[in-house]
């Protein structure tokens, strides 16, 4: 049997109470303490219930403040190693246009990562440009957003091997959890 890479849970933009009660009962099913060896979150968490939540899940737990957090001593942008691989991470919202390919790769290049993770835009994807990655895990709890006013819920798990990601994306469709797979390559 193959053992798993590290694995790293990556999440964000749950707006809990302001615009949503709380992440689907489903996600918090497979969402249990001790599974994954990192958290990292986007920001825009909402409320204290939820963060401790999040804290409970690994001793790794990295975030970065949201245009709507009021999180203490918690900057909007961080970077961290994960096995082979530099991780950025920064909320979104300091990127305009929101989720823009070059905006988002000026980032990318100012923190010198492989992978730059975001939220904000609350639409879940996984882009390549000029040779670099972008996630964005879209929003736990489907909760609207400006420019768009009904989403999916979704998160990420991320598994590190020596020179590769797998990407499992998560989306709660129709009171049913479906999972799609991507590999990303260094």
């Amino acid at each position: 049997m193959q053992q798993f890479g590290e694995l790293a849970l990556i999440i964000g933009d749950f707006h809990i109470p302001m615009r949503t009660a709380e992440v689907p009962d489903k996600f918090k099913e497979l969402l249990v303490p001790n599974k994954v060896q990192h958290v990292i979150c986007t920001g825009n968490i909402g409320n204290r219930e939820t963060t401790d939540w999040l804290k409970s899940l690994s001793n790794n737990f990295h975030v970065v403040k949201g245009d709507f957090d009021e999180l203490s001593g918690v900057s909007d942008v961080k970077s961290i190693t994960i096995g082979n691989f530099k991780i950025g991470i920064i909320h979104g919202h300091q990127v305009t246009p929101w989720g823009d390919e070059e905006a988002l790769y000026n980032y990318q290049r100012e923190l010198d990562c492989d992978l730059l993770v975001s939220g904000h835009t609350h639409d879940s994807k996984i882009t390549k440009f000029d040779g670099k990655y972008f996630l964005n895990p879209g929003s736990a709890t489907g909760a609207y957003s400006a420019s768009k006013p009904e989403n999916n819920p979704s998160f990420c798990i991320l598994e590190f091997r020596s020179d590769e990601i797998t990407v499992y994306m998560y989306e709660f469709v129709s009171e049913k959890v479906s999972i799609t797979k991507t590999i990303l390559k260094k």
